[in-house]
Formats: structure tokens, sequence, C-alpha cells
């Protein structure tokens, strides 16, 4: 497997890199990780690590988390996408299954983005244009 090459280094730059925020889950819906601690559009404190997921999710919104988690464990679905609006900009919220070599559920992933600028975006720009 490609990241069998993959050093904790290397795997925490990817972690920090990627344009968005992550939060992964494991197959007992426990927060284990997550990414841009200090610049995250919702804030983990670290009293989150290895909280359950029904611990760090606005009541409102809880059933939707729960009833979508239990989708992803039985298979029934690999993702979600939803938006929201925050604090006058478009936020962009996907789930996505994790599954093992054999499919099996793993647990899931987070992933919030301000796509408000993208939104934006009109004609094109090519690799090392400048603005």
């Amino acid at each position: 497997m490609l990241f069998d090459r993959m050093g904790e280094t290397m795997v925490k730059a990817v972690m920090e890199a990627v344009p968005f925020e992550i939060t992964v889950i494991d197959a007992n819906d426990e927060v284990v990780a997550w990414n841009k601690h200090e610049t995250r559009l919702f804030n983990r404190p670290m009293t989150t690590m290895g909280r359950n997921i029904r611990q760090c999710h606005p009541e409102g919104s809880l059933p939707k988390v729960e009833r979508l988690v239990e989708q992803m464990r039985a298979g029934k679905r690999d993702s979600a996408r939803f938006w929201i609006d925050m604090r006058g900009r478009k936020v962009l919220i996907e789930f996505y299954a994790l599954r093992d070599e054999k499919k099996q559920y793993i647990g899931c992933m987070e992933c919030t983005r301000d796509v408000t600028d993208i939104q934006d975006l009109r004609g094109e720009r090519r690799l090392l244009d400048e603005a």
C-alpha cells in the first residue's frame, strides 16, 4: 500500500497541508484525530480527543449525525455532503466512511472547508499565472 512507506512526519505534513479541516472518528464513534488545530472553523479543544461524537455535536444536528454514521456502518452510504452559512461565509461539510481492505467500516472522516472564495471563481487561471 502506498501509505505503508510514509513515515509519521509525512502523514502529519499531509494532514496539515490538505486545504480542509479533517476530524477522524473510529469504529466506536470516538474522535481519534484532527488537523489544523489552531485555525479550525469548528474548534476542537484537546478534551475532544477520545470523546464520543455524541458529545461533540450540537443537539439540533446530533440525530442526523447519528443516522448518517449508522448508515455508513451498515454499508448503506459511503459519503454525505451539505453546506451551511456561518459568519457570512459558505462552509462545505462532507462525511466519508472509512473502510478496511475487506470493506468493513472502521470509522468516518468529517471534512470541513470554507468555500466562499471558490464560489466566486470565474474564467480560468493557469498554473503559475499571477493573481
